[in-house]
């Protein structure tokens, strides 16, 4: 095993030096990747390594930069697109989810569009309406696109590399609050499953959902509930679409309780869709109703609101004494 100590978004700027080394036809494109190395740097150094050809600087234009990745997917080439922020993803909305989601089933298999879209995504960073959104349910309910969300440097860094890797279109969801969260890469697990939910916190008495940047948060509420003595199960989603309802629902038959969190609001979201598919699956083993803690359904409050917004671990604890209390 080769392992390395690297911040979550530096195991970003590898996997993608890693993958443009071992595949020529990856193209990195988007608005300051180039010679500024991206608002967050996470594209710093790509420039210098592989040259103007391959790290392209776009006009400030989502739709532009999404409609010509697409055209190059469909010439064999495999671009990486960022998105600045995520909530400036909606004008390239159009382009993704009625272009790039439909390629292959509209050829009838005949052509793919390996496009992996790199978008920042979240709060708690002390920014505004725009540069907080958590999207992710607008994707996941379109057929024919990939969604996952990594948690940590390990996942960033292969989930990355076999997202470019695979032949349909993939949307990469970087929890921009946790770039800075260091940890070990191991570069020889190339058996990697970015499609495939983790357990990340082993226990017995109730699973607790999550993904993304709020996995930390999930397993510190974990460690709080052992004072209340209860055994916690967390569970890192990893994919958004598809999801990996097996693990949860095998980890909710085994402890009968389960808490979904999430930064976004729970109002028809990926919660929504989780919760429901619990109830359907672990029904006869369900103690409790399946609870779900998010975002308020509301437009992303200014920068001193945010704390109260997003979900923080005395909500998480809040959720999980309701549960207990059936």
């Amino acid at each position: 095993m080769t392992y390395e100590n690297l911040a979550l978004s530096k195991a970003i700027t590898r996997a993608l030096s890693d993958e443009m080394s071992a595949c020529e036809d990856v193209i990195v494109l988007g608005e300051d990747v180039g010679k500024l190395g991206g608002v967050f740097r996470v594209t710093d150094g790509l420039y210098q390594e592989f040259g103007p050809q391959r790290v392209l600087d776009t006009p400030l234009g989502e739709s532009g930069i999404i409609g010509t990745s697409i055209g190059m997917a469909m010439s064999g080439l495999r671009p990486v697109p960022e998105i600045q922020f995520d909530g400036f993803v909606f004008p390239a909305f159009n382009q993704i989810t009625t272009q790039l989601a439909k390629i292959r089933t509209r050829s009838t298999g005949q052509l793919s569009a390996p496009v992996t879209i790199r978008l920042p995504y979240g709060g708690a960073v002390g920014a505004i309406e725009h540069h907080s959104e958590s999207p992710e349910a607008y994707f996941a309910h379109t057929p024919g696109l990939r969604v996952v969300v990594p948690s940590s440097s390990h996942d960033a860094y292969w989930m990355l590399r076999k997202s470019i890797q695979h032949p349909d279109p993939v949307i990469f969801m970087e929890p921009k609050r946790r770039y800075w969260l260091k940890g070990d890469v191991d570069f020889s697990a190339d058996d990697y499953d970015p499609f495939q939910a983790a357990v990340v916190r082993e226990g017995t008495d109730l699973t607790l959902v999550t993904y993304g940047a709020l996995v930390p948060v999930a397993l510190a509420a974990a460690e709080a509930a052992v004072e209340d003595g209860h055994d916690i199960e967390v569970i890192d989603l990893r994919s958004i679409s598809p999801l990996d309802i097996g693990t949860v629902a095998d980890s909710v038959n085994k402890t009968g309780r389960a808490v979904i969190v999430q930064e976004a609001s729970t109002f028809v979201s990926v919660s929504s869709e989780l919760s429901a598919a619990v109830t359907e699956q672990c029904f006869y083993s369900l103690e409790a109703p399946v609870l779900r803690v998010g975002g308020f359904h509301m437009p992303y409050p200014v920068p001193r609101a945010e704390e109260e917004f997003l979900p923080g671990i005395d909500r998480i604890l809040d959720a999980i004494d309701r549960s207990f209390s059936y």
